[in-house]
């Protein structure tokens, strides 16, 4: 009789967790079509009841492994890889260095093997569009406290409008940085394509400052809070920024449409940001608590459940990990996400099938030492392919 329970219970297990992962695809009325079956006893444990089917016969429900994991993306399945080499958001020479030294990991070639066909566009020319910038043309109250805004709103404006070309194309944008500042521009340019997008932010910091908050000028940690209308309700009077205000729908990001993973770095300003705007976070803390699958979990829940065929950005700043595994960063912090734990990141955002941009950022070779350096690189390398498909099995 214990047995028979136990075996039910697991069953009962079973299909709640399909069900959940149906969910997340957007795959209704297949969910609906389990329960009704459960209740008419069409599904059972295999020892009598019912029809007999048993969970391995239901072969109408789509499965993740044969289903495409990337449903926004057009075919032929393209990605299109954007070279990022912000430098001008934080203080340390080098991160313009990231998008050659993932590069140079194979990358190309190894997208091409996990079926991808591979648009590798030549990295935007920061240095020459940030130098036509560097001339403040009017007086801004924000002038003396953001560093670099001319360089950085320049560069983040090239950056938005490929983004959004790629993606009126149907491709899959990968955006290497660079900084994290380049955020401005790739969220800029999805919400201008795609408004309800939602965002998942992997870092050890919130980077939800405002020009007025930030204690550094450092634009590096002010992405979110500058794409926040609750925030900075009007762009156009940080010098470089006017652009974000032009046309009829500038683009914003709803504080619901977010959710942080892995935050352990968190200034005081953002702190109650982020309490006032309730925006979804789960820090270090809770991934020690629930477990990162379970973190995940709620993450994918947050953003599809009310809105199953919403896509999903995918924003990951090398921070996140723990310095033991990737050192070579401008900002790091220890106490963060294990190796596995990084990777399940990626895994687990692609499995729901929603992932239709992502981003790697502050990547610094030059801020270790060539063991730091090498690791670092190839932790980033291999997190860019988790984004685009490769897994365990």
């Amino acid at each position: 009789m214990l047995r028979t329970v136990a075996r039910k219970a697991a069953l009962a297990e079973k299909l709640l967790s399909e069900e959940v992962r149906l969910l997340c695809r957007g795959f209704r009325s297949e969910v609906t079509e389990i329960r009704n079956r459960q209740a008419t006893g069409d599904i059972c444990d295999g020892m009598g009841g019912g029809m007999g089917y048993g969970i391995v016969h239901m072969q109408h429900i789509p499965s993740l492994e044969s289903e495409n994991l990337y449903r926004h993306v057009a075919s032929p399945k393209t990605v299109s890889i954007i070279g990022a080499p912000m430098t001008y958001g934080q203080p340390f020479v080098g991160t313009d260095s990231g998008p050659s030294l993932l590069r140079a990991q194979g990358l190309v070639r190894e997208l091409g093997n996990l079926g991808w066909e591979v648009e590798d566009i030549p990295d935007l020319d920061f240095s020459t569009i940030c130098a036509r910038s560097e001339t403040l043309k009017q007086p801004s109250i924000y002038a003396p406290q953001v560093h670099n805004s001319l360089s950085v709103g320049a560069g983040t404006r090239a950056l938005a409008d490929l983004v959004e070309s790629k993606l009126k194309l149907g491709r899959f944008p990968l955006i290497l940085g660079g900084d994290h500042s380049i955020g401005i521009g790739s969220l800029a340019g999805i919400l201008r394509t795609r408004p309800n997008t939602g965002v998942i932010w992997v870092d050890a910091h919130a980077d939800l400052n405002t020009p007025s908050s930030s204690e550094s000028g450092n634009m590096h940690g002010m992405p979110l809070g500058i794409m926040m209308k609750e925030l900075v309700p009007d762009r156009s009077v940080i010098p470089g920024f006017e652009w974000l205000e032009e046309g009829t729908s500038p683009p914003h990001l709803s504080p619901d449409s977010l959710v942080y993973v892995g935050l352990r770095d968190i200034d005081r300003a953002e702190r109650q940001f982020i309490r006032k705007l309730g925006i979804k976070t789960f820090t270090m803390y809770d991934i020690d608590h629930l477990g990162i699958g379970r973190v995940m979990d709620l993450a994918l829940e947050h953003l599809l459940k009310s809105d199953p065929d919403r896509p999903i950005h995918l924003s990951y700043d090398i921070d996140a990990v723990d310095p033991m595994h990737a050192p070579a960063t401008g900002t790091a912090v220890r106490g963060g996400l294990t190796w596995r734990e990084a990777h399940f990141v990626a895994e687990h955002v692609v499995k729901s099938g929603a992932l239709a941009s992502a981003e790697i950022v502050e990547v610094n070779a030059a801020l270790s030492d060539g063991h730091g350096a090498s690791a670092t690189v190839e932790l980033g390398h291999q997190l860019v392919n988790a984004m685009l498909g490769e897994a365990m099995l």
